[in-house]
């Protein structure tokens, strides 16, 4: 008998009653809470040979090539997603979403560039046992770095610290990974990256600040000029998302 750990390709290609050819090169996992939105969205985009593999996702054409997303909530889900399209042949897994600032040099408008993310989220440890954080691959990190700069999009990079509870965050707790040299915090980032370096796949996060923490700010906090930047900055990741699909 086979339990999930132990399914192959074609294990899997019969449990989800699909093709070969159905398999995405590249998956979007959007890490946020707020589902129906992202997911309307995608499907407007890709509108040509859709399928949905689960509630959270749909996989379809865009520019003849097979793209993923799925909407994703914290490190369980997105290895959900990502573990089955990783042994499936997707080759290419890009985490979007929002995170917590615990850097001054990170502002509202960043596209921040995770190269490496800490893994306390209570999931990439199953993938990777024994390390403590985790690489983005860096052939996407300088194609993000050069559309960026190209584009003139405003970024930043550095490591980012992965949780598996946001509600647990502490102004202690914030203060201690600011001093550790983090520019944020998230829920999917270090689960996406092991999820991928397991199956030898590529994968990177763009992420979007949502909260500026170390500062004071909040999920809560009212700030219009925020909300204005963060619509601007998904549409700038969604971007660079879909051309880093065919990397």
């Amino acid at each position: 008998m086979k339990l999930y750990g132990d399914f192959e390709k074609a294990d899997w290609l019969e449990a989800m009653d699909i093709k070969a050819k159905d398999v995405p090169c590249a998956f979007i996992l959007h890490g946020e809470w707020e589902h129906e939105w992202n997911l309307s969205s995608w499907k407007a985009l890709l509108q040509h040979e859709q399928w949905l593999p689960d509630w959270n996702s749909i996989v379809g054409t865009y520019r003849d090539r097979r793209i993923g997303f799925a909407n994703v909530f914290g490190g369980p889900i997105a290895a959900s997603v990502a573990h089955r399209f990783a042994v499936l042949g997707t080759q290419v897994f890009i985490q979007t979403g929002y995170f917590g600032g615990l850097s001054h040099s990170v502002s509202y408008g960043d596209i921040f560039i995770a190269t490496s993310a800490v893994m306390e989220d209570g999931v990439s440890h199953w993938y990777l046992p024994n390390q403590q954080t985790v690489e983005a691959d860096e052939e996407l990190v300088q194609e993000a770095i050069r559309y960026c700069e190209e584009k003139n999009y405003s970024y930043v990079t550095g490591r980012i610290f992965t949780t598996g509870a946001i509600h647990a965050e502490t102004s202690a707790l914030v203060q201690a990974w600011a001093e550790e040299g983090h520019i944020g915090v998230d829920m999917e980032t270090a689960t996406t990256y092991a999820v991928a370096k397991k199956f030898n796949r590529k994968a990177i996060s763009l992420l979007n600040l949502s909260d500026h923490i170390i500062k004071g700010d909040t999920l809560y906090t009212n700030n219009e000029e925020r909300d204005t930047l963060e619509e601007q900055t998904d549409e700038r990741i969604k971007e660079l998302a879909l051309h880093l699909s065919k990397f």
